[in-house]
């Protein structure tokens, strides 16, 4: 009687162990996805059309929060630290609101000096081909395609203050520490020219891959993601209006040299 008891106990504890290892492992594996996803990437979904073609609105993105880092003087030997880059596709936070986070492709970087014509770049002296561009109107609006000028509506303060503080002769000059900013869908992208230069601080990171793709709308996509018409859409339509050929298509800047 006595060895069964004893051998119960021994049991018992053992059990108990499992479940405390059990429990600390799902522990462990839970900070480590929570540091991940908080510190080294984040999701992040296209909720407008201002960088279309080259990402649609519902493209649902793996953002990279650590390429763009401050490098330590062990990390920097150890991760690929590097600072953003003309041409990169960057995710920020809104420098006129902190909490909306938007993606634009940078394209003036600090010292830059750039001014466009007729909806063409020209970029420190140089005519630049931008192939990720897309023009959906065959006509010319003088601020919007011929940057900068003075703009025939009114802008916000800060992109006044941009084209007062920042022009000289005829081409707009990037300061130390901001980013000029520009949608790939040229002509309906709201972007620099209209609210000013993204502060190097507000760069969150750079989008790596679409991990999924889902025809939606606008509406849908800046609400709440579990109300009952979006979870309904989704139950209804997942398969179909999933664009399963952007799946797990990685996301590239283009090089402005």
């Amino acid at each position: 009687m006595l060895k069964r008891l004893l051998l119960w106990n021994k049991a018992r504890l053992e059990w108990a162990n499992i479940r405390r290892s059990v429990v600390a492992e799902w522990t462990v594996t839970f900070l480590v996805l929570l540091f991940a996803t908080t510190t080294l990437a984040q999701a992040f979904v296209i909720p407008t059309p201002p960088i279309e073609d080259t990402l649609l609105v519902g493209d649902h993105l793996l953002v990279d929060k650590l390429t763009y880092s401050p490098s330590g003087p062990i990390s920097k030997h150890l991760l690929p630290y590097q600072d953003v880059q003309r041409g990169d596709i960057i995710v920020f936070r809104f420098p006129l609101d902190i909490q909306q986070t938007y993606v634009k492709r940078a394209i003036g970087l600090p010292g830059d000096q750039f001014r466009i014509v007729d909806k063409q770049l020209i970029l420190n002296g140089r005519q630049i081909n931008e192939p990720y561009k897309h023009l959906k109107t065959n006509f010319t609006v003088d601020f919007r395609d011929n940057f900068p000028s003075k703009p025939p509506f009114q802008i916000f303060p800060e992109g006044e203050a941009m084209l007062r503080d920042h022009v000289r002769e005829g081409e707009l000059v990037v300061p130390p520490g901001q980013i000029f900013a520009m949608g790939d869908n040229r002509d309906y992208s709201e972007d620099s020219r209209f609210w000013g230069f993204v502060p190097r601080e507000n760069v969150i990171g750079k989008p790596l891959i679409i991990y999924w793709s889902y025809e939606s709308t606008t509406e849908r996509l800046k609400g709440s993601p579990v109300a009952p018409d979006h979870l309904l859409d989704l139950a209804e339509n997942f398969f179909c209006k999933t664009r399963w050929s952007r799946t797990f298509q990685l996301v590239r800047g283009y090089p402005l040299n």
